[in-house]
């Protein structure tokens, strides 16, 4: 694959994991035939900056691609776009000397990474012991972390309680990934536990504190990660509006009380249709619009200022608020168009439901809105923290 034709390979892929999302969705486990699909594909490097062989995608790009896979499997989504956030970590929080080795060695290993940095989870400890640490405890939905080849985690240090960034192999000894992901939706995202056992940290590779700091740069992953969520709430909406689509164009049956004889024709049917499209296409428009807000942040780097830092973030949330609330409204309304034959396990249409269900408790909506609302009543932009 060529950056020229990199979009052509993201389609080609979802067509291929739509083939047996249903299947996977039911057994749940590892993707990994999947995942080294993505592996060959080249796609792991693409928001890696270009002086160290990446490709420095712009973000809405990125997360575009999130989204078309989202579409046909959300949990394929999830991993694929928590390793894009992964490899800011050195970009945001490291050194040049950092920046180099993490971003060469991905580039050269095609190392795929996770997400252990879960904040509200303090169980994970760094103590130092002469030259190196030593990482213990227990970390939370680590999203990807079965078949990843580097984990970047928090955990607090002992010497300052501060909640440390580090990056380590995930093969590293000590280190230990349970299969304990057992939940209705994202089936496929290993977003279980990881436990550590003297677990040896040089370094290198520890990154500094994770706490918010004066500097609005660095509070810029929060605003990453809530535009990932966005970006894949969204695909699964649209994803289950194709589906139903599709669905009721070769198998619904028009209403007995209807008189017609066509659904597609059924007035109740695409009126139905109609408002999931307009809500569709208005959240798509926000999302879109927060993406490019998102990208011009991001080139200020250092040069952020808090103002704008809170616009984008105001942004984000704004739309993904929308993905949030369209998203839950799409996957369950989709029954209504398509009737009680749908409702049959073969087809597997309640995994869209069942994804954006688990993924959107991923932190309550009701504070974006209130901060929303602060901004749009009394012009306030949002104190960054980790979800906003």
């Amino acid at each position: 694959m060529t950056f020229d034709n990199y979009w052509t390979t993201v389609q080609q892929l979802a067509v291929e994991f739509a083939t047996n999302a249903i299947e996977r969705d039911k057994t749940g486990g590892t993707p990994k035939n999947e995942r080294d699909r993505i592996r060959e594909s080249e796609l792991l490097k693409i928001a890696i900056p270009k002086s160290y062989g990446g490709w420095e995608l712009p973000w809405h790009e990125v997360f575009r691609i999130s989204r078309e896979f989202a579409k046909v499997d959300s949990a394929i989504a999830h991993v694929f776009s928590y390793h894009h956030l992964g490899v800011t970590i050195p970009h945001i929080f490291g050194s040049t000397e950092q920046k180099e080795k993490f971003y060469a060695e991905t580039v050269k290993n095609n190392w795929f990474w996770c997400n252990a940095l879960n904040p509200l989870d303090r169980r994970a400890t760094l103590t130092r012991y002469g030259d190196i640490w030593h990482l213990n405890g227990i970390k939370s939905f680590c999203s990807g972390s079965k078949d990843s080849d580097i984990l970047p985690i928090t955990a607090v240090n002992q010497e300052t309680s501060e909640l440390t960034v580090l990056a380590i192999p995930t093969k590293r000894e000590g280190v230990t990934i349970h299969d304990d992901w057992d939940n209705m939706g994202q089936r496929q995202t290993d977003s279980g536990s990881i436990s550590f056992e003297q677990v040896e940290v040089y370094p290198q590779e520890i990154f500094g504190n994770r706490a918010q700091s004066d500097c609005p740069f660095k509070t810029i992953r929060a605003c990453l990660t809530q535009l990932n969520l966005a970006n894949i709430y969204l695909g699964i909406a649209i994803g289950a509006f194709e589906a139903a689509r599709e669905y009721t164009q070769t198998q619904t049956r028009p209403f007995l009380n209807s008189g017609i004889d066509s659904a597609t024709q059924d007035s109740y049917i695409l009126e139905k249709y109609g408002d999931m499209w307009v809500n569709l296409q208005a959240t798509e428009a926000l999302v879109d619009r927060a993406g490019l807000a998102l990208q011009a942040s991001w080139e200020q780097e250092w040069e952020l200022t808090s103002q704008q830092r809170g616009e984008t973030a105001v942004a984000i949330a704004t739309a993904k608020v929308a993905a949030h609330k369209v998203g839950l409204d799409v996957t369950s309304r989709i029954f209504e168009v398509m009737g009680a034959r749908s409702t049959s396990a073969k087809y597997g249409f309640d995994r869209y439901w069942r994804n954006l269900r688990t993924f959107t408790l991923h932190d309550p909506v009701e504070y974006k809105i209130k901060a929303i609302g602060d901004w749009a009543l009394n012009h306030q932009i949002p104190k960054p923290d980790f979800y906003i």
